[in-house]
């Protein structure tokens, strides 16, 4: 490694076993459904979270939206926190694809509550109002934190009672998995579709999975074909999803433990604020004591030491993000870089 790369778990390169994999996968026309190794990722894909079928594509944010697309009306609202990656960093899209719009539960600790979820959905036949096509919810968060599987319950309850369908924003759904000690189908058995990422710490260079019963999958790959992710020979990067799902998931707790390392490496460190026990997956979040200290600053230091972080959010939390490229020996030389910079 010429850096260490903390910037989040999207950084990962494929491995040796990834690049030998893709250069010798059968390969088909995935428009056509005869891509043998797409189909095999996808078939794979759909029993690891326990639905009838899954669809390859592109992006998590495409995952996403194509949910969104599929579950949903034009002029519907979906239900979601104001964190979430939907709202957050998903360009607006939802307006533009589905056409739909966005109805915010306050995110307002480290957990979600299901009766504020609850308490957005439109009841009745008010002329005035839109109505509730959707349910969205993120496991794990994009703050680190994973939603107990009681939350999962009381929202698959809620959806029940007012027929309306939740999609899971899945993006790191093994690593909620790994912290829960379940397998993921105890997860995804509470929703009717699940995105999740083969590029977010389980090494794969592209894609991305969306699942669910096997009608909501056949309209998801037509509205594929209308965002323009028909795919030709893309087993070759079928290939590298494959090891990941059936390797890289299985490792996914060393991350976790090297994130550990790291917070309570950090936290020796008199001038930064950290709690530990808030570590869950793979990220870390600090902040300096007392906004005494430019962030930016440690941002362009660490830089020119060939460490790449994250800027600080605007309230001067900085996250680092632990993968399969990032070892104890990487946290050792990050943690020495930051006390150089203090000093």
């Amino acid at each position: 490694m010429k850096y260490i790369d903390l910037r989040s778990d999207t950084v990962t390169w494929p491995t040796e076993e990834m690049r030998q994999a893709m250069a010798e996968a059968p390969v088909g026309d995935d428009v056509y459904q005869d891509d043998p190794t797409i189909n095999e990722l996808q078939n794979y894909a759909a029993s690891l979270a326990g639905k009838e079928a899954a669809l390859f594509v592109p992006s998590g944010t495409f995952g996403n939206q194509l949910a969104l697309f599929t579950h949903c009306r034009r002029g519907q609202e979906v239900v979601l926190d104001d964190d979430c990656h939907i709202v957050q960093h998903e360009a607006g899209a939802a307006s533009i694809i589905a056409g739909v719009q966005l109805r915010t539960v306050t995110s307002k600790d480290s957990f979600l509550n299901s009766k504020d979820f609850e308490a957005k959905i439109r009841i009745g036949s008010d002329i005035h109002e839109p109505t509730t096509g959707l349910i969205c919810i993120e496991n794990a968060r994009a703050n680190g934190k994973v939603q107990p599987l009681s939350f999962m319950e009381e929202i698959k309850y809620i959806s029940n009672m007012y027929h309306v369908p939740i999609h899971l924003d899945g993006a790191r759904l093994f690593n909620a998995a790994t912290f829960l000690n379940v397998p993921a189908t105890e997860i995804t058995k509470q929703v009717d579709s699940v995105m999740f990422c083969l590029s977010k710490g389980l090494c794969s260079p592209v894609g991305s999975i969306l699942a669910g019963s096997a009608a909501f999958i056949e309209k998801a790959r037509w509205n594929r074909k209308i965002m323009g992710g028909g795919m030709r020979q893309a087993g070759c990067l079928a290939a590298a999803g494959l090891i990941s799902l059936r390797k890289m998931r299985l490792r996914l707790n060393e991350d976790h433990e090297t994130a550990l390392y790291l917070a309570n490496e950090l936290a020796k460190i008199p001038e930064l604020e950290i709690d530990p026990l808030q570590v869950e997956i793979n990220m870390v979040f600090f902040r300096f004591k007392g906004n005494t200290i430019n962030p930016e600053a440690l941002t362009e230091f660490m830089l020119e030491q060939e460490i790449f972080i994250g800027d600080a959010d605007p309230k001067g939390n900085f996250r680092f993000v632990t993968h399969y490229w990032i070892h104890k020996e990487h946290i050792d030389k990050v943690i020495d870089t930051i006390k150089k910079f203090l000093a």
